[in-house]
């Protein structure tokens, strides 16, 4: 899935901002989008065609993200609730909706190599057990593909209506792995933000602010 040998690019929410992925893209390294590839910004249809032609050309991973799941689900027929994702699938032309669908479809919620797990949301030690298995075709997600969407909640909202987030599964990251994550904006300077916990793991946050006033963060990794 990530090839061995490659020096790799990892890329955090874009946010439909197509202009600042395409030039990430332009690279030799093969790229890993840690998801919430749509919504919010000006050019979703654009985003998803850069990762179609990563795709097509074996040059990068897609990661299943919160936005990219409830838009799948909007696709197929479920009722989402979220003015930005009813916002891209009224923008998405009918050519795109179809090869959309499949490619979340099958997306996998995260990603292991030696030392390293990409995902989306958060993180939990039984994903580096396990394959992270794309989108269920219905229900609920399961307590593993819920962490990778959506982090760590308290299950109260806080000021604005979001979901109020935790990080202390930071906590439960092993010695010797890094996890390189999105979703959660947590820089305060523009790059990307580096945590670590008490059992010597660390996680790198990468969401900048793509497509909602900020910018597309990436780092560069040495081959596997």
């Amino acid at each position: 899935m990530i090839p061995r040998g490659m020096p790799l690019r990892v890329t955090g929410d874009v946010h439909g901002d197509a202009r600042a992925f395409a030039a990430a893209a332009e690279t030799d390294r093969f790229i890993i989008q840690l998801g919430d590839l749509v919504d919010d910004g000006p050019d979703t249809p654009g985003a998803l065609a850069v990762m179609f032609r990563l795709l097509d050309e074996k040059r990068g991973l897609f990661i299943l993200g919160n936005h990219d799941y409830k838009l799948a689900r909007a696709l197929r027929g479920e009722r989402v609730r979220g003015g930005s994702t009813q916002h891209t699938l009224d923008g998405l032309p009918a050519a795109l909706r179809r090869r959309t669908l499949e490619m979340i479809a099958a997306a996998p919620a995260w990603a292991g190599a030696p030392g390293r797990l990409f995902v989306h949301g958060g993180f939990h030690p039984g994903m580096l057990n396990t394959h992270g298995t794309p989108m269920p075709p219905a229900g609920r997600p399961s307590p593993l593909l819920a962490r990778a969407l959506y982090g760590q909640t308290t299950g109260r909202v806080n000021g604005v209506g979001k979901p109020e987030r935790l990080l202390r599964w930071v906590d439960d990251i092993p010695e010797g792995i890094t996890v390189y994550c999105g979703h959660d904006q947590r820089s305060l300077n523009g790059r990307p933000y580096i945590r670590h916990g008490r059992l010597g793991g660390a996680a790198v946050f990468l969401d900048t602010g793509a497509g909602k006033g900020g910018h597309l963060s990436w780092i560069d990794l040495d081959p596997l």
